[in-house]
């Protein structure tokens, strides 16, 4: 083999080598995760606290935070600095957002990827190689009802997609270990999520801007329980 032909070789390795790293980084977001202190902190705080606010301004990585979580917890994935909550086992779990709509393209894109490219599905934080069955919602086009995700047991975790338009009796009977309400629900949807935990022993977190000031959600984890 001459230089030319070593050359070639090296190139095509490297070219090889960079293309594995950006499937991995596209299609395994959740293992590059890395929180900032604050993120860190919120995660942390789900070790010893069943109900969990993140509380900021726009556009600083509360979703991001909060479906990096659901995903460790869905897939059972968890980082080696994780020190928050753990389950040893497949999870049912309901993400949500105030709309159907919302819910599809802010909380649906950053846990599946782009509601309308399904051949990007994967790309958000739950690993592609984890998707399981999908069940389509009615009534909005794009948005998922229910997705398995297949958690590092074996078995399969699944996942609903929520939203507060819905009302409190499209939110109640089932039980779960894990629910995530990104922006702030009224109250007695937040009360209808944490009945739905108290059996299992789950958890209740919330990410948000509380854009409508001192209001009786903020009121609950300012006075009672804890904020991050």
């Amino acid at each position: 083999m001459n230089a030319q032909e070593n050359n070639i070789d090296s190139s095509t390795l490297l070219q090889t080598l960079e293309a594995e790293k950006q499937r991995r980084q596209t299609e395994d977001k959740l293992r590059f995760y890395r929180p900032y202190p604050r993120q860190r902190d919120f995660h942390d705080a789900g070790r010893t606290h069943r109900e969990r606010l993140l509380m900021a301004a726009n556009r600083i990585g509360k979703t991001q935070c909060g479906a990096a979580e659901m995903a460790m917890h869905l897939t059972g994935q968890y980082s080696p600095w994780w020190k928050g909550k753990t389950f040893d086992k497949p999870v049912r779990a309901w993400a949500a957002g105030v709309t159907n709509e919302a819910c599809r393209d802010v909380v649906q894109d950053k846990l599946i990827g782009p509601p309308t490219r399904r051949l990007e599905w994967g790309t958000g934080f739950i690993p592609k190689h984890c998707l399981g069955e999908v069940s389509m919602a009615r009534g909005t086009a794009d948005l998922i009802d229910t997705i398995s995700v297949q958690h590092v047991t074996g078995g399969w975790s699944q996942l609903q997609f929520k939203s507060y338009s819905e009302g409190r009796p499209k939110w109640q009977g089932v039980g779960l270990e894990v629910c995530w309400l990104d922006e702030e629900a009224p109250i007695d949807l937040y009360y209808e999520a944490l009945t739905r935990s108290n059996e299992t022993g789950g958890i209740v977190y919330c990410t948000f801007t509380p854009i409508a000031g001192l209001s009786e959600m903020v009121r609950l984890f300012l006075h009672e329980g804890i904020k991050i």
